[in-house]
């Protein structure tokens, strides 16, 4: 059995990091609930800009498709995260970017990384893994417009120069703080919407034709701006998950080692008297 100091030494030790943890659960959920009402102000702007888009597009589906001749390439922007302790956050994103990347070489097309967020970066280093490009130290916000209009427009420059004839994004969709779920969702070349009954029609000045590159480059630059909205939510949720639960585990280790030590110090009080108690009987005899 451990010795009483080193017990309580442990005890220390565990209270120490008990109290990070919560300082971090309270931060994580601080940050969760800005990026919550970001995400949720954004949502009907993003869906707008959809349909307008779709009305649009579907209008001139010859110019959706990528350049005669572009290379049989598929572009990955990975949003990931700068920092750890969220649990399987980024673990989930890089395991669906490497399947993303398997499909892609068994339809014959070759994958290409843009990551965002250092975790993602350090890992596909390790791997070996050529990146087209990275963006990391994105604190103290990854949703930022500044950012999704550098991705999009990396994005949309190798697509209409045929360096690639796809592009997507991988991102975890929030849905709650204990739900977050890795999606992929290509975006490059635009899928030209089916005409729905009722659909809008707009009234478009100087033409369509003149607008579509406009329009396409609004619209990728909204479905990143979303998909760093949802991992920025995501990860707080994720990481506001994690350390509830490291939390928790301190609370139940710090009652395991408290009832260790109080055996401890009982068997310890056992001997003592036990010696003293022999002690009496030997010079009693």
């Amino acid at each position: 059995m451990a010795t009483l100091k080193a017990i309580r030494r442990r005890i220390a030790s565990v209270k120490s990091t008990q109290q990070t943890t919560r300082a971090m659960k309270l931060v994580a959920a601080s940050r969760l609930r800005r990026a919550q009402e970001a995400l949720f102000n954004a949502r009907p702007y993003h869906e707008a800009l959809t349909r307008v888009s779709d009305s649009l597009l579907a209008s001139a589906p010859e110019a959706l498709g990528a350049p005669e001749g572009a290379e049989r390439a598929r572009l990955l922007v990975v949003v990931t995260s700068d920092r750890g302790l969220c649990g399987g956050y980024n673990a989930n994103l890089i395991r669906l970017a490497e399947e993303t990347m398997a499909a892609a070489r068994s339809e014959g097309l070759t994958p290409r990384l843009f990551v965002i967020g250092r975790k993602g970066a350090e890992h596909f280093k390790r791997a070996k893994t050529p990146l087209e490009g990275e963006r990391v130290n994105n604190a103290p916000r990854l949703a930022t417009v500044g950012l999704a209009r550098d991705v999009a427009a990396r994005m949309l420059h190798e697509f209409r120069a045929g360096a690639v004839c796809e592009a997507g994004v991988i991102y975890s969709s929030f849905h709650s703080a204990l739900s977050q779920r890795p999606v992929f969702d290509k975006l490059l070349p635009v899928k030209p919407p089916e005409a729905a009954a009722g659909a809008a029609d707009y009234l478009i000045e100087p033409s369509a034709a003149e607008l579509i590159p406009t329009v396409l480059r609004s619209y990728v630059e909204a479905a990143i701006f979303h998909a760093l909205l949802e991992g920025e939510a995501s990860e707080h949720g994720a990481r506001m998950t994690a350390m509830d639960s490291a939390t928790n585990n301190a609370v139940e280790m710090i009652a395991r080692l408290t009832l260790e030590m109080n055996r401890a110090r009982q068997a310890q009080i056992t001997r003592e008297l036990m010696d003293i108690v022999g002690g009496a009987e030997a010079l009693r005899g």
